[in-house]
This record gives C-alpha cells, structure tokens and sequence, in this order.
C-alpha cells in the first residue's frame, strides 16, 4: 500500500474530502460509485466495479432482476438445465 502523506479530518456527518490528485490518479469522476471494505484497522477505498454473482467476472455481464451475471454463467446454468440455445429460438 502507497501511503500520500495526505491527512483529513471528518467532517460532522463523518465525511471525508478525496483530493483530486488521488481522484485523478485512480481515475474517479463525480458521482462515481465508490466500494468501501475493511483489513485490520485499515478503511480501503475502490472504485466499484460490478461483477457476476457467481463467479465474481467482471466481463459480459447482463443485469437480471437487479443482479448482475455473466453470459458465462447463464450458460452454464442454462447447460445444467439441460438447454442449449435451440430451446429459445
């Protein structure tokens, strides 16, 4: 882990302040969705990326009832099934 040098204070509502040197460098935008997660007493801080319920892929996702799962997934669902993609045609 790169430490910055950088120091914030919260502010009353527990809000933090990213500088736009860090925004810039991991390339976040406004509005962009931010994963928090803890490790020993350290807060981590990562730009979201969706992936698959199952797998945890993070390519050729479809969104399905507000999940998101890979084409490869629904494929082999679709296999333990026993469908192939004839049956949808």
């Amino acid at each position: 882990m790169k430490e910055t040098g950088i120091v914030r204070k919260l502010d009353e509502l527990g809000r933090i302040t990213l500088p736009i040197e860090l925004r810039r460098t991991l390339n976040l935008a406004e509005r962009d969705a931010i994963e928090i997660s803890t490790e020993d007493n350290k807060i981590i801080l990562e730009k979201y990326e969706p992936e698959d319920i199952f797998t945890g892929a993070k390519e050729d996702l479809i969104e399905y009832c507000g999940k998101k799962v890979s084409k490869k997934s629904i494929l082999e669902m679709a296999q333990i099934a026993g469908l192939s993609a004839k049956d949808f045609t």
